[in-house]
């Protein structure tokens, strides 16, 4: 894993985000593990051009939101967006920052990365409890020619408020009636089987440690612990692997410009190439925070939207086109008055 600076200690942090800036800031943050490791890039390389050290503790989407709220960091991160209302209620502001993809993977006995493709449905229904074996005859029928072995199926979520579970159990929503019905979308939800591993980093350990097992990370994770992913059938009916071309074939259908807040969820795109599990990962900062605070979370924030894109891409993550930068930049002129140029 990369080397990153984190802070347990939130009173710590709360004194280090609402104190007076000075020539080295010291930049707290907390939130989703997805964007942990381009995040962890970008603040290697932001505190050897710029000074100012990031200090992010990566303990979900949905602690960082309670930390931001209590104003405990100067920024956090969430992959599952907030509602306006509650963006305006706790005095916040929400802007996208990359756009991340959830992978499912697999730990069985002979079966290579991409040699396995599963749909919506059978997804929904391995984790359902409903599909228990994985030589079951609707992923037979998905995988004619692969030697699936007659082995029980592990399923393995996070345990902690989760913004990559809310976009997995999103599209799960949208692909099965019965999944939307039974458990439905959010951080945490009441799962009918499996094992829980904390953050992006607990799952891929589990799927790594047991065979048989089926969990789904951000595609990053995929790369840098070198796990056996599967192949997805999308919205229009095709095989697509989870690369960069098929990722920003989903990320295209973003359009933030007809949304408040930019509230925008992008599971379940159209188009042949879309991959079908993708999302914007949002930054959160508080409206009451000093302005010369802002200031510097969005001098490191604007850094990573501009110069930082080059690692994005190295990792997988999908930059934000220009346009979308300068709407983000214009919203912060208007929600955050002298915090940005």
């Amino acid at each position: 894993m990369f080397k990153f600076l984190v802070r347990a200690a939130c009173a710590a942090a709360a004194a280090t985000a609402f104190a007076a800036p000075s020539i080295a800031a010291d930049l707290t943050g907390a939130g989703g593990t997805a964007i942990y490791p381009v995040l962890a890039k970008w603040a290697e390389t932001y505190s050897k051009t710029a000074g100012d050290n990031v200090n992010y503790q990566a303990i979900g989407s949905g602690g960082g939101i309670k930390q931001i709220e209590a104003k405990t960091v100067l920024f956090a991160n969430t992959d599952m967006p907030l509602k306006p209302e509650d963006v305006e209620k706790n005095g916040l502001v929400q802007f996208p920052q990359v756009i991340i993809s959830i992978t499912p993977v697999v730990n069985i006995k002979g079966v290579k990365p991409g040699e396995l493709v599963l749909d919506g449905p059978t997804l929904a229904n391995i984790y359902l409890g409903k599909i228990t074996q994985w030589d079951d005859a609707a992923i037979k029928k998905l995988n004619p020619t692969v030697q699936l072995p007659h082995e029980a199926i592990s399923t393995v979520h996070r345990s902690d408020g989760s913004g990559t579970t809310f976009n997995f159990t999103n599209y799960l929503s949208k692909v099965s009636p019965e999944w939307k019905e039974k458990v439905g979308d959010n951080t945490a939800v009441n799962w009918p089987n499996g094992v829980g591993g904390k953050g992006n980093a607990g799952v891929a350990s589990y799927v790594q440690q047991g065979e048989g097992s089926i969990g789904y990370v951000e595609y990053a994770y995929v790369i840098e612990n070198k796990m056996t992913y599967t192949d997805m059938v999308n919205k229009d009916g095709k095989r697509v692997k989870p690369e960069m071309p098929a990722f920003q074939a989903a990320a295209a259908n973003a359009d933030f410009t007809k949304v408040k807040d930019f509230y925008l969820i992008l599971t379940d795109q159209p188009g042949e190439k879309s991959w079908p599990i993708t999302a914007a990962t949002y930054m959160l900062l508080r409206k009451d925070t000093a302005p010369a605070n802002n200031g510097q979370a969005l001098k490191f924030l604007d850094w990573a939207l501009k110069d930082g894109q080059a690692q994005a891409q190295q990792l997988d993550y999908v930059p934000l086109p220009g346009d979308v930068v300068k709407q983000i930049e214009a919203h912060w002129v208007k929600e955050l008055p002298g915090a940005w140029k």
